[in-house]
């Protein structure tokens, strides 16, 4: 009797432990395209010259509410995807990337957008002696974002499931290297989606009453850097530093507001200021003007458990060097190792021509 009781003691607790450990489905997906590169800028109008083709094919962890988070934005994916764009330009060549992406449903999970922010190769960017007609690229790594909306239906047939709508691709080097006019590919796509054990998904976990939730005043102070070129080609490329100092406050689970304050040491300027007092002394830049620049900004976080999508405009307060214009935005991600320590990659822009990306670190007390 006494076995008889440790076994179904044993299976209960088995069973018990099973229940709260998370499963992890995940699906794959494959989505050829076909499109045509925007002419944001008339200066790449050149190498606009045919419809450009490619495929997205992408990994999805799939989350059902095990985590309170995923309840919170209706259960996204989470994934990483692989990108072959071919431009359809001799000068453009080919592009690869390989991207971290969200994937957010609607519409009773008939419809999905996905974000997806990572590194591309380009096989052919500029060279002054045998590419100089691409002045869209600079280097061979970009930094490219992808943005694609799909009407979707997973697990058709055992798994199998089909997917069809459109997506937007840029590819730019943020200013490393001069040049870098960059691209933006407006694309149709439809391909095929697989759930791998679809007859075992797990059962949604509902959300249940939200509780209210918000923290006190925070203050930060972060660092940024990385290296950059002016728009003028072979003027060289130069570090730069940033020293941010905002307040926080997080109103509930999802947003933070910030407003703050920031310090641009921008060693390109420097370099920028020597050529236009020099080559151009008509627009009266005066050699020895200062290169920094002052800021203040105001900002929003999106938090997604430990990962926090950043939104910040900004305007300088001190800007004795007229460049590019005194409103500027940043765009990046958020990454909290611990409550008080976090890093952050951002792209640092005037509008939609980029200056520079941004790796930093910092402290929230």
């Amino acid at each position: 009797m006494k076995n008889h009781f440790l076994v179904l003691f044993c299976f209960l607790y088995l069973t018990s432990f099973s229940q709260n450990e998370e499963k992890k489905p995940f699906s794959l997906d494959f989505s050829p395209f076909y499109g045509t590169i925007l002419e944001h800028n008339p200066d790449i109008s050149h190498l606009i010259t045919h419809h450009p083709t490619g495929f997205v094919l992408s990994y999805n962890r799939k989350t059902y509410g095990f985590n309170e988070w995923e309840r919170r934005y209706n259960y996204p994916d989470w994934g990483f995807s692989l990108t072959y764009q071919d431009m359809k330009n001799k000068h453009l060549g080919e592009n690869i990337g390989l991207y971290g992406h969200f994937n957010f449903y609607f519409l009773n999970r008939n419809l999905v957008f996905r974000i997806g922010q990572g590194i591309a190769y380009a096989n052919k960017p500029y060279d002054k002696t045998n590419n100089f007609i691409n002045n869209a690229y600079g280097s061979h790594l970009l930094s490219t974002t992808y943005l694609k909306f799909d009407y979707i239906k997973e697990n058709l047939f055992k798994g199998l499931g089909l997917n069809a709508g459109f997506t937007i691709i840029h590819y730019s080097n943020a200013n490393v290297k001069a040049p870098n006019n960059s691209t933006n590919t407006f694309a149709f796509s439809a391909g095929l989606n697989y759930l791998f054990d679809a007859e075992e998904f797990p059962d949604y976990i509902p959300e249940g009453e939200r509780t209210k939730y918000s923290e006190p005043f925070k203050y930060n102070f972060v660092f940024r850097s990385g290296i950059n070129e002016s728009d003028i080609n072979g003027s060289g490329r130069f570090p730069f530093y940033v020293f941010t100092a905002f307040v926080d406050k997080r109103i509930n689970h999802k947003s933070t507001f910030l407003l703050g304050t920031e310090l641009f040491v921008s060693n390109f300027l420097k370099e920028y200021i020597k050529h236009q007092s020099i080559a151009f002394p008509e627009n009266g830049i005066d050699a020895d003007s200062d290169f920094k620049r002052v800021g203040i900004f105001a900002g929003h976080e999106l938090r997604f458990n430990k990962v926090a999508f950043i939104t910040h405009l900004g305007y300088y307060v001190y800007w004795p060097v007229e460049f590019e214009n005194r409103i500027y935005n940043r765009l990046g991600l958020k990454r909290y190792f611990s409550d008080k320590i976090f890093g952050v990659v951002n792209v640092h822009s005037h509008g939609a021509k980029a200056e520079a990306v941004e790796f930093g670190i910092g402290i929230r007390l």
